[in-house]
């Protein structure tokens, strides 16, 4: 009971220390004799003692920022912090959007699957490897069709052959309870999939009035729109 009560007592003591912010220090928060300055262009003013660093912020209407405090002085530079932290803010968000997220979606089929529900099928999963997302296909056995396993097997090596331009087999046929399951994996890689369909959505644009478009060209987009999304889009049989 007392090591705990001991514990306890630290972490309240920590807690009313407060977190370590990962901001760096500006202005009056640094408390150093002397700072190696770097000026608003980058340049290299040297060692100088803070006071005097201060006053320069003050003069450019700028902020003194500490940004290498393992350094022996501590790197400050002079900048403007509000506007460099819009930037920054700025830059994570265009690469979150341009982040590519692995998806795999999932296309399920019966063994003694009708030729044009086969063609549909096919049809998304060729949709699917183009967008460059992975696809698991699942085939679904009822009743006798159980003890009948060379059906699926066959039916998933004839997919994989219908699709070989666009994707491989990345996880071979196996065995899962009912059902038998199979991945497809992409031969080419989500982000470029999302720069051509980009680059397509920005031809379209240019080269024709939004008006104008199509029925065709508008589900064309809309199979762009789905390609960006990172949720997944399981097609039911």
């Amino acid at each position: 009971m007392r090591r705990l009560a001991a514990v306890c007592q630290s972490a309240a003591r920590c807690y009313r220390g407060g977190s370590i912010s990962a901001e760096p220090r500006i202005n009056d928060r640094i408390r150093v004799p002397e700072v190696r300055l770097v000026g608003p262009s980058g340049e290299q003013v040297g060692i100088v003692p803070l006071a005097k660093a201060l006053e320069l912020a003050q003069e450019y209407d700028l902020d003194l920022v500490e940004v290498a405090a393992n350094a022996r002085p501590p790197v400050c530079k002079l900048m403007d912090y509000g506007k460099f932290k819009y930037e920054s803010a700025m830059k994570a968000r265009e690469a979150r959007k341009n982040q590519a997220h692995t998806v795999i979606k999932e296309m399920k089929l019966r063994p003694k699957i009708d030729p044009h529900d086969y063609d549909t099928k096919k049809g998304h999963v060729v949709r699917f490897l183009k967008q460059g997302d992975k696809v698991k296909i699942t085939i679904m056995f009822r009743g006798r069709e159980q003890s009948r396993p060379e059906l699926g097997y066959r039916l998933l090596q004839r997919l994989a052959s219908d699709v070989e331009d666009l994707g491989f087999i990345e996880s071979n046929p196996k065995q899962d309870g009912r059902n038998m399951i199979m991945v497809l994996g992409p031969h080419k890689k989500k982000t470029e999939a999302m720069a051509e369909a980009r680059e397509a959505q920005a031809a379209r644009k240019a080269g024709r009035d939004p008006k104008a478009l199509t029925d065709e060209a508008q589900a064309d987009e809309a199979r762009t729109d789905e390609a960006e999304a990172p949720a997944e889009t399981p097609a039911e049989g």
